[in-house]
């Protein structure tokens, strides 16, 4: 038995006595468990989930292949596990502000959206890649999910009940705007953070101006907005 600082380990026949084999770190299973998310998180976020093998995972995570299979079954329900770990942790982030104007509570919202993504590049990478043609079942219902929360949430900060038809149109359309945005941020980052959030506010206010054109009820939630007396600041301070 050859011992070391903290740790005593047994020594293979033929192994010099004075090199001990590092022990095995033991994880508690939740612990294990995030660290394999995590792992596969960082794949996924890089390529397209079929460029990304068990072995990949495993060797990422410091782990056996083995132990993935007895975490996760099999690379479906890890990727199945990951995204739905990286859209809980958006969601929570996606609480009612409250205290401010209607474009106020829109801008700290963002804020809190873009924190995730910045925070959690490989989490949002991986829920968004590939776009919505690859987008189908559990995985499908979890990046929707994301979505219709994000939806009501702007909903409830604009103030507006149940939407008209131009008007749910005009908010999924800047909503797949943020995203594209958070995407392109993330592999560029050639614009500051703060003046892309405020781009897209404004980009916001111009959706409902056209919207508004077409539809009595978005020119009065038009007209409400712009009342405020912060709704109209230019986007570059």
């Amino acid at each position: 038995m050859a011992c070391g600082v903290g740790y005593c380990a047994p020594v293979t026949p033929g192994e010099p006595a004075g090199n001990p084999r590092p022990a095995r770190r033991r994880l508690s299973v939740d612990r294990r468990r995030e660290e394999l998310i995590a792992a596969a998180l960082e794949l996924f976020g890089a390529r397209d989930a079929e460029d990304v093998s068990i072995d990949d995972v495993a060797s990422a995570a410091g782990a056996s292949r083995a132990l993935v299979y007895h975490y996760f079954g099999g690379k479906q329900e890890l990727y199945v596990a990951a995204l739905r770990s990286a859209a809980e942790r958006l969601e929570s982030r996606l609480r009612p502000q409250e205290g401010g104007t209607p474009l106020e509570e829109l801008a700290s919202g963002l804020g809190h959206y873009f924190d995730f993504v910045e925070e959690h590049a490989a989490g949002f990478a991986a829920l968004l890649r590939g776009g919505p043609a690859n987008r189908a079942g559990e995985v499908g219902e979890i990046v929707d999910g994301v979505r219709r929360r994000l939806f009501h949430l702007v909903l409830r900060q604009l103030n507006a009940d149940e939407p008209s038809p131009v008007l749910r149109a005009t908010l999924r359309s800047w909503i797949a705007s943020v995203e594209t945005a958070g995407l392109d941020w993330l592999e560029h980052r050639d614009v500051e953070r703060g003046t892309l959030e405020r781009v897209l506010v404004d980009q916001m206010v111009a959706l409902l101006g056209v919207a508004a054109a077409h539809d009595p009820g978005v020119r009065l939630l038009l007209e409400q907005l712009e009342g405020e007396p912060a709704a109209r600041e230019p986007a570059a301070r």
